[in-house]
Formats: structure tokens, C-alpha cells, sequence
């Protein structure tokens, strides 16, 4: 059995910061990636400006990632429309550069990192692997995303009519491009709602969270597609882009609004293992990369035994953030409550208001130590 001291079980961008900021701290962590090259991932293609502030407080400069500019929120619900500026700019960009970008530089601060490694397994702070090995940490950094892994799953009630998580990507087009500039869009209809924003390349990332009941109405994936096209005049537009067979990313049973309410011995909760914030705030990449950050510095601190304080701690830190997109995500998926919405768009700094209160802040490594 392979043995190390900071041992992460995933390479996104949970997974890629802790193991940045343990290599630079002396430590040499693993990390184990089920992808053998990089990929676009379901979640994701929107930093706000909180996430780019926690991204160069470690070292990382938002300007060399590339993103396309974004500066205001654009909220449609029904015929309606509302806008507000965002209170920064923040950026569009794909998982598939973020991902490679964050891995590649924890391998050149010193990390150790093994692609193309399925993890089968947890048992306390060891991982079992496809091939029938297992490699154990002093601590085990869980950072598996929405992917639950067998013997650390998330303690999670989805209810009879759990929602789903989508994500279609729309071909780069003149067009698109002017419809949707430099914002980032939601369109909110009865089960569910979409978020769309351009990505450094040109192309839109349409992701959605969608009850399971739509779905069934619909019959399947590229229907309920056809549906919201006719459903949403403005969300049509966009969707004309798609093209004829599109491909379609979805994951199952996402317990939105869920946080960990402690975890193991020696095991720290990262990302969407920690707390899983509705899509609509945008604010999931955030959650991964401060919940990093701060699970870094808690682990110098306390080492293996701070588990249980870090994470009550990143519970309490997440419970604004994720109440107030919460009570979003519900007043968007019924219509009889939409007019809150656009009511709310045209109170000037409401939006923006809102925009800032799902987000979680940059913390330095000494305050997040005291936590």
C-alpha cells in the first residue's frame, strides 16, 4: 500500500488548489484523476470577481486565463426581462481550461499528480483504485465534485421530485454573440432554470437544473429542449444555435442547498462535497477554490485532527450563500412567483445585492487558520 501525507481524490479545481497551496507549503500531496487528458466538465464556465480575487490570492493570475469579459446579470422569466450590472467584472470560461490550467500549476509547485486513475472507493483516509490497488493519506482531501464515491457519501435527501443537472454547449455564432455580449443570463421557468454565459472560445455554456417531473414530461433530454425552446421566446434564440444532435451532459439526484454537517477523521470536504449551491448564483467554481484555500491552511495549521473544526467551520461560512440561492432557485422554478423576480431587477442594486450575498469571500491563509 502506497502512503502519503495529503492524499486528494480529484483534480478539479477543489482538488488542484489544496494541492497548490500544500506543495508550496513543503508538503508533496497526491492527487488521483479519473480523466486521462483534460475535459470539459458538467458544472461550471462562470468565475465571479470573488473567484477571480481568491484565484490571485494564490498565485494565479486571472489575466493569463483568458476568459471572456462579464459584467452583468440578465434575468428572463416568462416575457419579462431584468438587468443589472454585476458589482465587478467577472469571466466566462470552460471547465476544460480552467481544470488544465489549475492541475499544471499544482504540478509545477511540486505536486505529485496520476491521471487516468479510477477511484473505486474510500475507506477512512485510503482509496481504492480501479486496478486493485490503494494508496492512503495521513489526510484524505475529498474533491470529487458532484460524483459521490462509495464509503464517503454525502448525507443527502433529494425528495420525490429531485432536480438534475444539464449542460449543452451552443457553437460560436455572430449571432449568439450578440445576444447574450457580456452578460451572464437566467432564464427561470415552472421546474427549474437555465444559466448561460460565453466561454473564451466564443461558444455559450447552457447549463440547467431541471426537476426530475420535467423531464418525464418532456420524454427526453433533447425534448425538453424543444420544449423550453417554445416555451422561453428568449431562450429560443439562444437555443437555435444548437444544432441538429447536440451533445448532452446531465448527472442525476444534485442535492442542491445541501452542507456537510461534519465528516471523518482525517478527512476534509472540498467543493460540492462540502456544500452544493443552486447553479443559478454561479457561484459553485467559488465554493471549490475558497473551500481549497481554506482547507489548506487549516490542514498546516491543525493537520489530520482539524478535519471536524474545518468543516464545521466552511458549514457556517456557507450557509448565507446558499440559503439566499436557495430561496432563488425556488422563486424562479414557479411562475406565479416571477414577478418578485422582475420586480426585484428593477429596484436599483437589488440584483447586484443578490449577486453579492451568494458569494463566498477570498480569505487569507492566516484568517482562514484562525477558523
Amino acid at each position: 500500500m502506497r502512503r502519503t501525507p495529503a492524499l486528494i481524490a480529484g483534480g478539479g479545481p477543489a482538488g488542484s488548489i489544496a494541492a497548490l497551496l500544500l506543495a508550496k507549503g513543503g508538503t508533496t500531496p497526491l492527487v488521483l484523476e479519473r480523466s486521462r487528458e483534460p475535459q470539459d466538465a458538467l458544472c461550471g464556465g462562470f468565475l465571479s470577481w470573488r473567484t477571480l480575487e481568491s484565484l490571485a490570492s494564490v498565485g494565479i493570475d486571472p489575466a493569463m486565463l483568458g476568459g471572456h469579459a462579464v459584467r452583468r446579470v440578465v434575468l428572463f422569466a416568462g416575457r419579462g426581462r431584468a438587468e443589472s450590472p454585476l458589482p465587478a467584472p467577472a469571466i466566462g470560461l470552460s471547465r476544460l481550461r480552467l481544470d488544465a490550467l489549475l492541475l499544471a500549476a499544482a504540478r509545477d509547485a511540486g505536486a505529485g499528480v496520476e491521471r487516468g486513475v479510477t477511484i473505486r472507493s474510500a475507506e477512512g483516509t485510503t482509496l481504492h483504485t480501479g486496478d486493485g490497488a490503494a494508496v492512503t493519506g495521513e489526510t484524505l482531501f475529498l474533491a470529487t465534485g458532484k460524483h459521490d464515491l462509495r464509503g464517503t457519501m454525502r448525507d443527502a435527501v433529494v425528495g420525490d421530485d429531485p432536480a438534475m443537472g444539464v449542460r449543452v454547449r451552443l457553437a460560436q455564432h455572430p449571432a449568439l454573440t450578440r445576444l447574450v455580449g457580456d452578460a451572464i443570463e437566467l432564464h427561470a421557468f415552472a421546474g427549474g432554470y437555465a444559466g448561460l454565459v460565453l466561454q473564451e472560445d466564443g461558444s455559450a455554456n447552457l447549463c440547467m437544473a431541471v426537476r426530475r417531473s420535467r423531464l418525464r414530461g418532456a420524454g427526453d433530454l433533447p425534448g425538453l429542449l424543444r420544449v423550453l425552446a417554445d416555451e422561453l421566446p428568449a431562450l429560443g434564440e439562444r437555443l437555435a444555435h444548437l444544432g441538429g444532435t447536440p451533445a448532452i451532459d446531465a448527472i442525476a439526484n444534485v442535492p442542491y442547498g445541501w452542507r456537510a454537517r461534519g465528516t471523518m477523521p482525517g478527512v476534509y470536504r472540498l467543493g460540492d462535497q462540502a456544500g452544493v449551491i443552486p447553479s443559478l448564483a454561479g457561484e459553485g467554481m467559488g465554493i471549490a477554490i475558497a473551500s481549497a484555500i481554506r482547507a489548506a491552511a487549516h490542514w498546516q495549521r491543525c493537520g489530520p485532527d482539524g478535519a471536524h473544526g474545518f468543516q464545521h467551520a466552511l458549514r457556517r461560512r456557507l450557509h448565507r450563500p446558499i440559503a439566499l440561492a436557495r430561496l432563488l432557485r425556488t422563486l424562479a422554478e414557479h411562475p406565479p412567483t416571477h414577478a418578485l423576480l422582475l420586480n426585484g431587477g428593477r429596484i436599483p442594486g437589488l440584483v447586484g445585492a443578490a449577486a453579492r450575498w451568494t458569494r463566498i469571500d477570498s480569505v487569507s491563509t492566516r484568517s482562514a487558520s484562525r477558523q
